[in-house]
């Protein structure tokens, strides 16, 4: 008997002609090869480049040794899986300008890098910026750039993407 057929792909979504300039975003290539560093909270396996991945564990050691624990929430995304986000967020009722405040657009996502990963704590809500309240926020302000990290999203970032506590990209120049 033949397995059925695959599903097709979804659409990916448009994305406004402007976008890149107006956001100041420039495209992001997948990554090549990547890494298990856990699972998130939904069982899914968190993958980074292996640059980052020894960077993040390193940071993550380093962390612990103060007494703060760093769990990674998310980290590589493909620009089919950032589509079906999108696509999930449009067809709830959101427009595309709401998805694009809080989204980078398909194929601009730091995430498709492998070199960026959400950050959480216990005790902090994930993806939230209650995560600027913890002590695992406040040491990675401290200490993040020792490791190569930097925070993507500040307040008022030129991307117009909202602020994010939780998102950290390895950059080690």
């Amino acid at each position: 008997m033949a397995a059925p057929p695959e599903p097709s792909p979804e659409p990916m979504p448009a994305i406004p002609p402007d976008y890149e300039a107006r956001r100041a975003m420039r495209r992001q290539a997948e990554a090549s090869e990547l890494i298990r560093i856990g699972e998130s909270p939904e069982g899914r396996d968190i993958l980074l480049d292996p640059s980052a991945a020894h960077a993040w564990e390193a940071m993550r050691a380093a962390a612990a040794s103060s007494g703060v624990e760093l769990v990674a929430i998310s980290g590589f995304r493909s620009i089919a899986r950032q589509a079906e986000i999108v696509g999930e967020k449009l067809r709830a009722g959101e427009s595309m300008e709401a998805v694009l405040e809080v989204l980078a657009a398909p194929g601009y996502s730091e995430h498709h890098t492998g070199r960026a990963v959400d950050v959480g704590t216990p005790g902090a809500a994930p993806l939230t910026e209650d995560f600027e309240r913890s002590e695992a926020f406040r040491w990675l302000r401290a200490h993040a750039s020792e490791h190569g990290f930097r925070l993507s999203y500040p307040r008022g970032n030129a991307h117009g993407i909202a602020y994010e506590p939780w998102h950290w990209r390895f950059a080690p120049d």
